[in-house]
């Protein structure tokens, strides 16, 4: 069974953002405006995701 994997992509920036959602994009991997990451899909990742969704475009990959 493969795992299941979630592309991520920041589209808006982090400046002047709460530390907790900076984290959140730390936490994904996320460095820059417009990186892709792929990440698994885990509850984990999924709060995160949730959390700073207003920053992201996520696709399923």
């Amino acid at each position: 069974m493969s795992q299941k994997l979630l592309k991520v992509t920041q589209i808006k920036s982090k400046n002047g953002r709460l530390e907790a959602h900076k984290a959140c994009l730390r936490g994904l991997g996320i460095r820059r405006i417009h990186q892709t990451v792929s990440v698994s899909d885990t509850p984990e990742n999924r709060g995160m995701i949730a959390k700073v969704s207003y920053m992201l475009k996520v696709e399923a990959q």
